[in-house]
């Protein structure tokens, strides 16, 4: 988390950025800069803003810091709304067409560079089903995104929102306290992939479902003919 409040704050720049972190972290990621050479905060910056998987395109510091000010006046409650509008308008046909939706939650679940958050807890979860109700407005259960916070309770939920899980990603997570995280083996993180896993299987069979609730491992390994590839669909390795 360091490396990233010190890309953000000291080589970014973001208006403010720094009322987004504590005293402590933004010490310890200034200290942190001061220790890199030119080739490490280079390769920082590269992880950071390079691009995104599916997509070939890269950006570099200044053309990043323009898209980010794009949402300097919306709120979470702006994207909320317009979530809710967009959600309004697909849904019927979504509906008539047999077609189940499935949002992903934020990655990670809070805050980076400012930026609104909007499907992060199980509070963002009963907003967003109590203002579309139909079950087609449904959620990709992103076990590793959920579970990168220790707020929540990943196997109460998977219970609680089994009705509307149309999509599983299983991944574990390890957690540090200063808010870092890093993929672990599915049965070492922090998570009870087990008993999350065992809460979606009792859900299945207690629903009224059309269908069952599909269950794939997150960032899974690189086919033969994808070596090389420019992109990494679903964060391959």
């Amino acid at each position: 988390m360091a490396d990233f409040v010190a890309y953000d704050v000291f080589i970014l720049k973001r208006n403010q950025a720094d009322k987004d972190y504590s005293a402590d972290i933004l010490a310890v990621a200034e200290q942190r800069l001061k220790d890199k050479s030119a080739e490490d905060i280079a390769l920082l910056e590269k992880n950071i803003v390079a691009g995104l998987p599916g997509g070939a395109e890269s950006h570099g510091s200044g053309e990043f810091a323009k898209r980010v000010a794009r949402f300097d006046n919306v709120s979470n409650d702006d994207m909320r709304n317009n979530l809710i509008s967009f959600l309004e308008a697909v849904i019927p046909t979504a509906e008539a067409q047999g077609i189940s939706l499935a949002i992903h939650p934020d990655d990670p679940p809070f805050p980076l560079f400012g930026l609104p958050r909007i499907v992060s807890t199980e509070n963002d979860l009963d907003f967003l089903f109590d203002a579309v109700s139909s079950p087609a407005n449904g959620l990709t259960f992103c076990v590793g995104s959920f579970g990168s916070r220790a707020d929540n309770d990943l196997v109460n939920m998977a219970g609680k929102y089994a009705d509307r899980i149309h999509f599983t990603h299983l991944r574990n997570v390890s957690r540090d306290v200063d808010g870092s995280f890093y993929e672990a083996e599915h049965l070492d993180g922090d998570l009870d992939m087990i008993g999350i896993i065992q809460a979606l299987l009792k859900a299945e069979k207690n629903t009224a479902r059309t269908h069952d609730i599909f269950m794939r491992p997150d960032h899974g390994h690189l086919l033969a003919f994808e070596e090389g590839s420019k992109v990494n669909p679903g964060y391959s390795y």
